[in-house]
């Protein structure tokens, strides 16, 4: 008995020690280490090399009173590793755009599930998860969750609303298909009904399957979904 509850504790413990904060938690960590505000004021929230969550999240703030404007703060162990200043622009979000949290609904753990989703329905299998959460070109959250394999090569880039949890595009998967694109053709069998052939035949089944895939996304956010200001007020 006793030997297999030691051999149980060797299991479940090597796992607990691999569970690291979700961009949630990080930004808790801010806003109670150093400044609650400052959580009103973000401009990215990334992190590399999850498994499925990163070690470290590095959170942009826009800043008017730090030098270039902008304060990088990195988050590790559930404290502020690293505080500093860059003077450079902040790449892929627009020039003095933070992200409005009062319509952030998914959490990083809420977005690799719908991503995990994703890939599993376009046959691509990962091993490490990078995220960034930034607003879009309608100033809408959205997470950017990159997919790699076990060599570190790149299996796909899932975007994801973080207000509603829609699967926007794709890269790498379902030949790259956007949301867009799969609404021109409001109907994908008339690809194969009007056109013919296997070009057509392909592509309608991957409008269907992308289809398909965003559906269940929908779904699996109704159920992973977690609102910004409720986790932030709930102390």
């Amino acid at each position: 008995m006793w030997k297999t509850l030691a051999a149980l504790l060797l299991i479940v413990t090597p796992a607990l020690a691999q569970e690291h904060a979700t961009a949630y938690e990080a930004l808790r960590v801010v806003g109670m280490q150093l400044n609650r505000d400052f959580v009103n004021h973000v401009i990215s929230v990334t992190g590399v090399d999850g498994t499925p969550q990163p070690k470290t999240w590095k959170i942009l703030l826009d800043d008017p009173r730090a030098r270039g404007g902008v304060r990088e703060i990195e988050i590790a162990n559930d404290r502020i590793v690293s505080e500093r200043t860059p003077v450079r622009s902040v790449a892929g979000s627009t020039e003095g755009a933070t992200i409005n949290t009062a319509r952030l609904n998914l959490d990083s753990n809420g977005a690799y599930a719908v991503a995990s989703h994703t890939a599993e329905k376009s046959n691509a299998r990962f091993a490490i998860v990078s995220y960034a959460l930034r607003t879009d070109e309608h100033g809408d959250p959205v997470w950017i969750v990159t997919l790699q394999n076990e060599s570190a090569r790149p299996v796909g880039t899932i975007y994801i609303g973080a207000n509603r949890g829609a699967v926007t595009r794709t890269e790498g998967m379902f030949a790259g298909a956007s949301m867009q694109e799969v609404e021109t053709d409001r109907d994908a069998k008339r690809d194969t009904e009007e056109g013919g052939g296997i070009i057509s035949s392909t592509k309608a089944r991957i409008k269907q399957a992308f289809r398909r895939g965003q559906d269940e996304a929908r779904d699996i956010f109704e159920r992973v979904h977690r609102s910004f200001q409720d986790f932030i007020n709930r102390d």
